[in-house]
């Protein structure tokens, strides 16, 4: 089962737009991590099976550093709305399972 874990620079109002699709997906917020660094919620994705879903290159360095898991989704959009970040993960829906499913990749960037 694929699950992301929301970084907090993403509303958590993503997660409703996308339930359908991936439907055991959270939000820093939602376990307390909201405040936690970068580093801590690198663990928490690991330990609990979550790829995390930023818009910010951080992650990414600890992917390229730590490795994987947990592979990393960023989000290349700048500032936008929630429903735009709903809509590129609908249209890459195909690519992230891909990408979630390979063993050796570790960052998607759409």
């Amino acid at each position: 089962m694929h699950k992301l874990l929301f970084d907090n620079n993403i509303s958590h109002r993503v997660l409703s737009k996308i339930a359908d699709i991936f439907p055991n997906s959270l939000h820093v917020m939602l376990k307390n991590l909201d405040e936690s660094t970068d580093l801590e919620v690198w663990r928490y994705a690991k330990i609990h099976g979550f790829a995390i879903v930023t818009k910010d290159s951080d992650f990414n360095d600890l992917a390229i550093y730590r490795g994987i898991p947990p592979k990393i989704i960023w989000i290349k959009l700048g500032n936008c709305k929630v429903d735009a970040i709903a809509t590129v993960l609908r249209e890459n829906y195909e690519s992230i399972i891909e990408f979630l499913d390979d063993e050796v990749s570790a960052i998607l960037e759409i």
